[in-house]
């Protein structure tokens, strides 16, 4: 996390971007395209998907073309990918942390806005299905409704014009670089949460770089606190997971309805596991980066159990994160894999005995799930 002047942070307004930082749309785009690639047999690379990261479909149309060779012009390539698009928008999930930010500024009367390089139309419709935000958005934009989207700093002047508040007073959350640019560009606040952990050293030039909104203290920048946190723990919307568990670490299953998790889910985490028994039991999950043999980057969700008394061994295992504890220091571009305390272990106990975290159940998960793929 980069420090922060104190006399330089007051701000009066946040904008939020909404692809990756507010919601879990980044896989869902990922399934577009590789749908859509494979009509023309071709397949994604994973470099180039990353250089069109936070672009709309109008920005990037042409470097997809021409990256895949494809035999199609600008404007069928719009034709065939927009319904997909359409399709996929209403599975689209909030990230850890989405939900609560949004209700918190609305709540403090802190004057908000959502800029999105999406076309407004796009933007409406991915929000359509999360239960009070298009009225929680004191603005909205998409990039029709100015002359450049991102990189260009215009979506973020407008959000700033319409609120009535000087751009140098704003706060932008953004997940894409492209995004961060813009927003310096327009002299505004950035804090980065980056939708790709390693892109995370990239990300200098904003004020701020945090690993998942769950992190963000807004009173770092003048505005009100969260109040949410019950002594060293943070209550979340349950999330949930499937994996196999071998020597410490669980490898990710995916299958009914359980997605693999997104970049933002990274930190020290805990909740219920149940294995192939009966028995559910308390876990603490240390979510972090690393680099494996070959120098590429692999996730790695460590897990241990909370009471120290359960035998587990090459077992699958259902999981149910309730609360949050704390995010993970950085070592360049990676989370710090080795951090788990004995003090998180008597956090997450305390936590998962009181109230405020027994009303977040887990048995309906454990009854529908299979532990077979």
């Amino acid at each position: 996390m980069n420090s922060v002047a104190a006399e330089d942070s007051q701000v009066s307004a946040v904008i939020l971007d909404l692809d990756g930082t507010l919601l879990n749309t980044e896989q869902l785009t990922k399934e577009v395209l590789k749908d859509l690639l494979a009509r023309y047999g071709k397949v994604v690379d994973e470099e180039k998907a990353r250089m069109i990261l936070g672009m709309s479909i109008e920005h990037s149309r042409h470097a997809i073309i021409k990256d895949y060779d494809l035999p199609i012009t600008a404007e069928k390539f719009i034709q065939e990918i927009r319904p997909m698009y359409q399709q996929k928008w209403l599975l689209a999930q909030p990230l850890p942390g989405a939900d609560r930010l949004i209700k918190h500024l609305h709540r403090h009367k802190v004057p908000f806005a959502l800029a999105s390089n999406s076309r407004t139309v796009s933007v409406e419709s991915k929000i359509s299905n999360q239960p009070g935000w298009k009225n929680y958005f004191l603005i909205l934009l998409g990039s029709d409704q100015v002359k450049s989207g991102k990189p260009a700093p215009d979506i973020f002047l407008e959000a700033a014009k319409r609120m009535s508040v000087d751009a140098t007073r704003c706060l932008v959350v953004e997940d894409s670089l492209i995004g961060v640019q813009a927003a310096k560009a327009a002299r505004m606040k950035v804090v980065a949460i980056p939708s790709l952990q390693i892109e995370y050293d990239q990300f200098s030039v904003a004020d701020m770089v945090l690993h998942s909104l769950l992190e963000l203290r807004p009173e770092l920048w003048g505005l009100p606190s969260f109040e949410d946190w019950v002594n060293d723990a943070l209550p979340i919307e349950p999330i949930y997971m499937k994996g196999l568990y071998r020597n410490g670490l669980l490898h990710e299953l995916t299958g009914e309805g359980l997605s693999v998790l997104p970049d933002q889910v990274a930190g020290i985490y805990f909740g219920w596991a149940k294995i192939e028994s009966p028995v559910i039991f308390k876990i603490l999950i240390r979510i972090s980066w690393n680099v494996v043999d070959g120098g590429s980057i692999k996730k790695i969700i460590h897990v241990s159990t909370v009471e120290g008394n359960e035998q587990v061994h090459d077992q699958r295992m259902l999981i149910s994160l309730v609360g949050f504890i704390r995010g993970l220091s950085s070592k360049g571009n990676m989370l710090d894999g080795k951090e788990m305390v004995e003090e998180d272990k008597i956090t997450a106990r305390t936590a998962l005995d009181s109230l405020a975290f027994t009303n977040h159940s887990c048995i309906p998960l454990f009854s529908q799930v299979a532990f077979t793929d």
